[in-house]
């Protein structure tokens, strides 16, 4: 363990924020340098608690104290192995994840948690500037080849422990540029592209085949892949929005959270968005609908576009600032604010959609909100809303983006040509991870529903091991709950 003192001789510190007056003229990472110093003292927090909560907290099965532990002796080397044995890519997640594992570590219960998600990050950076990150290729190959449709971080995950395996892995994409959600769907001041292009350069040189503009279903044919290879590994996320079916949404000015957001990643990476095309906040007011990460995203973006003002209203009602000691160690619903709402932007929470308000030519000028108390039915007992009478009000508008999640997977093309079974939820149905088609998998959104990127992970590192003991019988991948043994024996 780290210094069985540590958490009482330092308190929780993160990196500093650049100011937001400075931020929001650019796409970059928002945090500044933070020494490796001050990331010792962090580690150094980590208790002797006995039993390890974070462990359950983190979908991955992160081995947290003890690389904690690696990282106050300054063993970055050991921090790695012991990191990269349940998590592929660290580099993403100590930057994207919300960080389930410090919800639940013990520390939290009566003091600020363990800065875990800014240790992993320090980790993956540290090691990366000092090689131990590393192309590794597999000594031997199998001669089995699985194909991988979809480069998010399902996928990226299944390709990459399919190939430490000695399998030959083929990765499809449909866009132009691998990987996915990570790629188009996360804005670049929380995680810049050159951190996704490097690992996807480290991938190819230990012999995963990309190839991107690769619609299967459309110009990639579904059965020439069941000729061509033993498996496939179907990772192609949740895609179909959620929408918001009230008067006027054909209206001009009313998009989907993920086309603005998408065309906007494609524009910092240089593409040129033609203009009648563009989807552009600048001088507008913006709402955005829908109080999450993505919504946050939107609100950020926006920001950065010059808006004349932005709002995010939220159908649920406002959650409390301080987490209820109960709640421990599960996810607690409490307000957060991201950096993106420090940047300036209006928040209003039990607030319902009614109608977007058009002018003469079609163009989106207003919305028209109202006010929802919400509360249990007396009779039934089942949880709902109620209109506030005399609060009905409009909102002048000219961008309203919906960022109210996702349905399920797109059918059409992929998953209708192969005949693939889906669940009562709309996803793909696959009892570990196995569909009702011999030898084709599922992971991540595609088969879980739309959820976090670290679950993606898991789910692509858990389909590979199915996929690996269905090609030879047997796995050499490490399971779940025995990496951190693989680790202490190596």
């Amino acid at each position: 363990m780290a210094d069985p003192k540590g958490f009482l001789k330092y308190p929780r510190e993160l990196p500093k924020a650049r100011k937001p007056g400075e931020r929001i003229k650019d796409y970059k990472e928002i945090y500044e340098d933070f020494s490796n110093k001050k990331t010792v003292q962090q580690a150094a927090r980590c208790m002797d608690c006995g039993v390890p909560f974070c462990h359950s907290g983190c979908p991955l099965g992160n081995i947290i104290p003890e690389f904690n532990d690696a990282v106050y002796r300054e063993d970055w080397r050991l921090a790695i192995d012991i990191l990269s044995s349940t998590n592929n890519f660290p580099e993403f997640t100590g930057r994207i994840c919300p960080a389930p594992c410090e919800a639940a570590c013990v520390l939290g219960i009566n003091q600020p948690p363990v800065a875990i998600e800014h240790i992993e990050k320090s980790i993956a950076e540290e090691a990366f500037r000092n090689g131990y990150i590393r192309p590794r290729p597999p000594a031997m190959r199998t001669g089995r080849k699985v194909a991988v449709v979809g480069s998010g971080p399902a996928g990226l995950a299944a390709a990459a422990q399919l190939n430490k395996a000695g399998h030959l892995v083929t990765v499809f994409e449909r866009n132009d540029r691998i990987g996915g959600l990570l790629r188009y769907g996360i804005p670049d001041f929380k995680l810049e592209k050159w951190v996704v292009e490097r690992r996807v350069a480290l991938m190819e040189a230990e012999g995963v085949r990309f190839r991107t503009r690769a619609n299967v279903g459309e110009n990639v044919s579904p059965q020439e892949l069941l000729e061509e290879f033993d498996a496939i590994v179907l990772c192609g996320g949740s895609t179909v929005p959620r929408d918001i079916n009230i008067p006027g949404r054909e209206l001009k000015g009313v998009h989907f959270a993920m086309q603005f957001l998408e065309q906007n990643n494609r524009r910092v990476l240089g593409e040129h968005i033609p203009a009648e095309e563009a989807i552009m906040a600048s001088g507008k007011n913006v709402l955005v609908i829908g109080g999450g990460d993505t919504g946050a995203d939107c609100v950020g973006t926006s920001i950065r576009h010059g808006a004349g003002s932005v709002t995010q209203i939220e159908l649920l009602a406002r959650p409390p600032e301080q987490r209820d000691p109960a709640a421990w160690p599960n996810w607690p619903m409490i307000l957060r604010t991201s950096s993106s709402h420090e940047e300036g932007c209006e928040r209003e929470w039990a607030v319902l959609t009614k109608e977007f308000i058009g002018d003469k030519k079609g163009r989106l000028k207003a919305v028209r909100l109202v006010d929802i108390e919400w509360a249990a039915d007396e009779k039934t007992g089942r949880y709902g809303f109620q209109e506030v009478e005399g609060s009905e009000r409009e909102l002048p508008c000219e961008l309203a983006l919906i960022a109210v999640g996702f349905l399920h997977p797109q059918y059409e093309g992929l998953l209708q040509q192969l005949g693939v079974e889906v669940d009562e939820r709309g996803n793909v149905r696959g009892e570990r991870y196995r569909t009702n088609i011999d030898k084709i998998f599922a992971a991540g959104d595609m088969r879980r529903g739309q959820s976090l990127v670290v679950w993606a992970i898991s789910e692509g590192r858990e389909a590979a091991r199915a996929v690996d003991e269905y090609l030879m019988g047997s796995s050499v991948l490490e399971a779940k709950d025995d990496s951190f043994l693989m680790v202490r024996d190596a």
